[in-house]
């Protein structure tokens, strides 16, 4: 070949590649052109993340306005509402997942809500000492060691105790256990009080709903009678009003929903006595199988204060009590002032003990 001819093919060889590099080049542009128009920036992407994320924050800012005409569902969301805060994590990873801005920034609005509603629950607000110390604890209709349980609650030097789902067959042995520590003490069908200091005025509290779907146990344990019961403590600063009350079982039902029917009229009950009560300083302790943000309770939360959102630490979940996930048992107060709240240790039963200390 002469040198012509090789410098025409290393001419057009070049050319070709040149070509070949021009269209690859025309190509790249375009593929990059299209990724711009079609591929939505960080603000537009996981719109839905987005849209899910407001919606939490307006479930949780709105949740009164849940109506309960379908399966009761604005009760049922007010009970698990702290736990709503746990799809914020969820959430978030999923908008970093997705690079998306805007969920990011959408993720404001439950973050503010939760913190809102339960931040002050975060911190501890107890303050030292108190004049009087006062816990309630459901039992366990089917604790198999109440004796177990009975002394754990005399240990526990509380100044006045409360009881529910005491059984006619557990009764004796908690009034054994517990009457060295206590020398007063009332039992009102499942429910009873022990005292420290005297009672008087006690009677019966009828709290029961006796209709078809009431909440009922086997017979043998009269779970259905004289669930609650008011006395008046005597203090060295005067009378205290205590009521103490187990309310009806709340149930998750695929027919009925969220059913509450009979803790629900039970709740209004309590809360018609607690307003007839003449005496400026009362104290309400029970499983009242609810939480107090439900909207069952208005009746009661708003004469009655809890003693957990003024003085406690933390949640102070109460059930179950192998991993507490609700706060069901509850001590409102009304004409005295929460120093502390807190829950006492496992005593074999499905429910924890939960105390509290009160001046005057």
């Amino acid at each position: 070949m002469t040198q012509v001819d090789t410098a025409e093919a290393e001419t057009g060889q070049g050319g070709a590649d040149r070509r070949e590099t021009g269209a690859g080049t025309w190509r790249a542009r375009v593929r990059r052109a299209a990724r711009a128009v079609f591929r939505p920036g960080p603000w537009k992407r996981g719109p839905l993340l987005a849209a899910l994320t407001l919606l939490l924050g307006l479930v949780m800012l709105l949740h009164a306005k849940i109506p309960n005409r379908i399966g009761n569902l604005g009760s049922l969301a007010e009970t698990f509402l702290p736990w709503f805060g746990l799809f914020v994590p969820v959430l978030l990873a999923g908008a970093l997942w997705r690079r998306s801005a805007s969920a990011v920034v959408a993720l404001l609005l439950p973050v503010l809500v939760w913190l809102h509603l339960f931040g002050g629950l975060l911190s501890d607000k107890s303050h030292p000492g108190s004049d009087l110390t006062v816990a309630t604890h459901n039992v366990n209709a089917d604790n198999p060691d109440p004796a177990r349980t009975a002394r754990d609650l005399a240990a526990s030097g509380v100044d006045v105790l409360a009881l529910e789902e005491i059984t006619p067959q557990a009764k004796p042995l908690y009034e054994k256990e517990l009457a060295k520590a206590y020398p007063y003490h009332t039992v009102q069908g499942t429910v009873g009080l022990w005292s420290k200091l005297p009672l008087s005025d006690t009677r019966p509290i009828d709290i029961v709903d006796y209709g078809p779907l009431a909440d009922t146990k086997p017979l043998d344990k009269k779970m259905v009678t004289n669930r609650a019961l008011r006395t008046t403590v005597a203090t060295d600063r005067g009378p205290l009003a205590v009521y103490v009350a187990h309310l009806g079982s709340a149930r998750v039902n695929p027919r009925a929903g969220f059913w509450t029917a009979s803790r629900d009229r039970g709740a209004q009950a309590l809360g018609e006595a607690v307003a007839a009560e003449r005496n400026e300083r009362v104290v309400l302790l029970g499983d009242l199988n609810g939480t107090m943000d439900d909207r069952a309770f208005a009746g009661i939360t708003a004469r009655l204060r809890s003693v957990q959102d003024v003085a406690g630490k933390g949640f102070g979940f109460t059930w179950p009590a192998t991993f507490p996930m609700l706060r069901i048992d509850q001590i409102l107060v009304r004409g005295v002032t929460p120093e502390s709240s807190w829950t006492l240790p496992d005593t074999g039963s499905d429910h924890l003990p939960v105390a509290a200390g009160i001046s005057w």
